[in-house]
């Protein structure tokens, strides 16, 4: 595969969050033939069962950006040891209605950044569970645990470390690895 395009979902939806300038950070470093674009989740309601079957229109908008992307990377902060409310709410929508889940067989890779030496090691182990229940085929190797440091990433996506740069970049060519291996292949005839 020579082109692709990668979605991302930035797990807050503050207007300072530092995971949003590392999902920028990735548009910027993203390989020739790769293109990144972000997939908003701040506009979906709070999933209901009373209303999957009547989907709201930012919900079907937010399954039906996940289906024109190769892959999907989740930049997410850690709220309380886990993932944040508002990015559950929206994976809870890429799930329905039952039996037409956005993730299944879709590559995904998790990233997050925060101040603290673990960075987001605890919310993103559990958004790998979320994601193995939706048959996602998961990025293992390298995991993205970014500690960050004022400056580190600029407002519009500029790294200022070579060595978060150079691990960023290492981190998406494995991603493009994983999508390329999950390439439909065209039935002979």
């Amino acid at each position: 595969m020579t082109d692709r395009t990668i979605g991302y979902i930035v797990g807050s939806i503050s207007s300072t969050s530092i995971n949003r300038r590392l999902a920028k950070a990735l548009e910027r470093l993203a390989p020739e033939g790769t293109t990144l674009v972000e997939i908003p989740i701040a506009d979906l309601p709070f999933f209901s069962v009373d209303i999957e079957n009547d989907m709201p229109q930012p919900a079907r908008a937010f399954k039906d950006a996940i289906d024109r992307v190769d892959g999907v990377i989740i930049v997410t902060p850690e709220y309380s040891r886990s993932i944040p409310g508002v990015l559950k709410n929206a994976l809870d929508w890429a799930a329905r209605p039952y039996g037409q889940g956005s993730f299944d067989g879709k590559p995904t890779a998790i990233i997050g950044t925060s101040g603290g030496g673990i960075a987001t090691a605890a919310a993103q182990q559990h958004l790998k569970a979320i994601l193995s229940h939706f048959n996602a085929p998961t990025l293992g190797q390298p995991e993205g645990y970014v500690q960050s440091t004022p400056g580190l990433f600029t407002d519009n996506g500029e790294v200022t470390s070579d060595e978060t740069a150079a691990f960023l970049t290492a981190y998406l060519k494995a991603f493009v690895a994983l999508i390329d291996r999950y390439v439909p292949v065209a039935a002979g005839v």
